[in-house]
């Protein structure tokens, strides 16, 4: 047993993320089926949406359809989705045709949303400011982002938020580069974090070690751009859904009233949650699926 590789490799140069639903007709267990034998490989995530896993009648522990929480002071979307793929390539080419064959495995599903994503620079939001500087690595990943001690079929599967922000790049323009560095609050050309940040700025409104419990997450997010605008999707790993929560709450100021100063510019459109399912001997592990249509 074991995890899915590319929850925890680098962030590739070129992505496709797709949100697919069941066809009409298309039976959870004809899913099921369908995913079980599914080839996995290093390019690959997959992630069932909690509308399937309530479709199946499972629980999984530590997942949870994405908060809406209607009194936030900014609106949260969300969006839905059966299964969640992520495929990763060098170039364009081979992220088109891993796609193909990942669908045609899944003739049960249709795609309903796909997102084109990439590297931006050396790992940089299209702001400019790089994106995921207090990831965890190395052994405090694996703990923040995989479920351990919860027997065969958890073990080494993950929980993941998927959200797509659209930004605003002419409205982030016009703040000037001090105001943009307050409302990171970090250095742009220096990436050092400001002795002076404001409280709204998103570096305090995130600090993972200021929760308690400690709130930290593994992220994964990429630029995007097409005929919808541009942006950046956030992907975020854990073992729970408790520290996204958490980091969101505070970021929306249901905490203590101040909104993230990333709001002034960007906005999520976009929403859901996904469990991504151990693997053994190469195929998607659903132990802890099956036996709720067994």
């Amino acid at each position: 047993m074991s995890d899915q590789p590319l929850i925890l490799a680098d962030v590739p140069p070129h992505a496709g993320f797709l949100f697919l639903d069941r066809r009409s007709g298309a039976t959870p267990g004809a899913v099921l089926d369908e995913l079980a034998r599914l080839p996995m490989s290093e390019d690959l995530v997959v992630g069932l949406g909690h509308s399937l896993l309530a479709a199946l009648g499972a629980t999984i522990p530590g997942m949870r359809p994405m908060p809406g929480w209607p009194d936030s002071p900014v609106p949260i979307p969300t969006t839905p989705a059966d299964l969640f793929l992520l495929v990763a390539g060098d170039d364009l080419g081979a992220v088109l045709h891993r796609e193909r064959a990942v669908r045609a495995a899944l003739p049960s599903l249709s795609v309903t949303d796909r997102v084109a994503g990439f590297m931006h620079a050396d790992s940089r939001d299209l702001t400019g400011y790089e994106d995921g500087t207090e990831n965890p690595t190395g052994d405090h990943a694996r703990a923040v982002a995989l479920r351990t001690g919860m027997g065969p079929g958890l073990d080494g599967s993950s929980v993941v938020a998927v959200q797509r922000w659209v930004h605003d790049l002419d409205a982030f323009d016009a703040l000037g580069r001090e105001r943009q560095d307050a409302a990171i609050g970090r250095a742009r050309d220096s990436n050092e974090e400001l002795a002076d940040a404001p409280a709204s700025a998103h570096v305090r409104r995130t600090a993972q070690e200021d929760f308690d419990p400690e709130a930290f997450l593994v992220r994964r997010s990429m630029p995007w751009r097409d005929h919808r605008g541009a942006g950046l999707v956030f992907v975020a790993y854990g073992a729970t859904l408790d520290p996204f929560e958490a980091q969101l709450r505070r970021m929306v100021g249901l905490d203590d009233g101040v909104v993230d100063a990333l709001f002034s510019f960007t906005r999520p459109v976009t929403g859901a949650t996904f469990w991504c399912p151990p693997l053994a001997d190469g195929r998607l592990d659903l132990r802890a699926v099956q036996p709720a249509i067994s």
